[in-house]
């Protein structure tokens, strides 16, 4: 059988549905992912390690190059939702979608409409000062130079998780709660590298596991279904007059 007519089947017999997706569902709207080897963590000419870059750490010893490297590799406010945004923002407004768990940072899933979604590692949309907390939108990163500063002098960073932080309790308990609750659970565009997000899923205890990804993952071998397409071409197949 085809296998979106398999996920088709799976998703019209399901009564809870969650999408836990990674950097792989935002490559088609053209944002880079990290771990491929056409990722941000690949490429060539680094002198200093992204992953060292991105930490908190760096930012606070060394907020120039943190900025510089920001605004030119992990923002991309031109992008546009791509399939796998739409049908997910769809489906959930057809009732066939509980939520949308979200290791991306880039608030695509909002912009195409989806309104249940859990970010698991914040949003480049919103900042914050790191002295007196003051929230800020992105323009107050972007429309600055060197590092962005509030009105009392602190540094205005991401409200994003950098390596070295915790992640945000209340997304972690919903995230969790989520999963457990459902009785099929879409893994996609991941490869479920990045803990403790990952360890999520052992929360699962429901009836279908669908791995959507071009590489292996470390839960293929519960899944039920494995699709190694893209994800929007994937998802973008699916027809919700199919589903009722």
């Amino acid at each position: 059988m085809d296998a979106v007519k398999t996920l088709t089947e799976m998703l019209k017999s399901s009564s809870s549905t969650v999408f836990f997706g990674g950097a792989g569902v935002s490559t088609e709207s053209g944002i880079p992912d990290f771990r491929s080897s056409k990722g941000i963590y690949t490429e060539k000419g680094h002198r200093i390690p992204p992953e060292e870059i991105i930490s908190i750490g760096f930012l606070e010893s060394q907020p120039e190059h943190f900025f510089d490297f920001y605004r030119k590799r992990l923002v991309y406010m031109d992008a546009k939702p791509n399939m796998a945004h739409l049908k997910l923002a769809e489906l959930e407004s057809a009732g066939k979608l509980a939520a949308v768990i979200t290791q991306n940072i880039d608030g695509l899933h909002q912009a195409a409409g989806s309104e249940n979604v859990i970010e698991m590692h914040g949003s480049i949309r919103q900042g914050f000062c790191m002295a007196c907390g003051m929230k800020y939108g992105t323009e107050a990163l972007l429309n600055s130079t060197g590092v962005p500063r509030c009105e009392c002098g602190g540094i205005i960073r991401p409200k994003v998780t950098l390596y070295g932080e915790e992640l945000d309790h209340n997304a972690i308990s919903a995230a969790v709660n989520r999963i457990a609750a459902a009785d099929m659970l879409i893994v996609a565009g991941t490869s479920l590298q990045v803990y403790p997000v990952a360890g999520f899923l052992g929360y699962f205890r429901g009836r279908y596991i669908v791995i959507i990804n071009k590489t292996e993952t470390n839960l293929d071998y519960r899944a039920d279904l494995i699709i190694r397409d893209p994800v929007g071409e994937t998802l973008g197949r699916i027809e919700l007059k199919d589903l009722m």
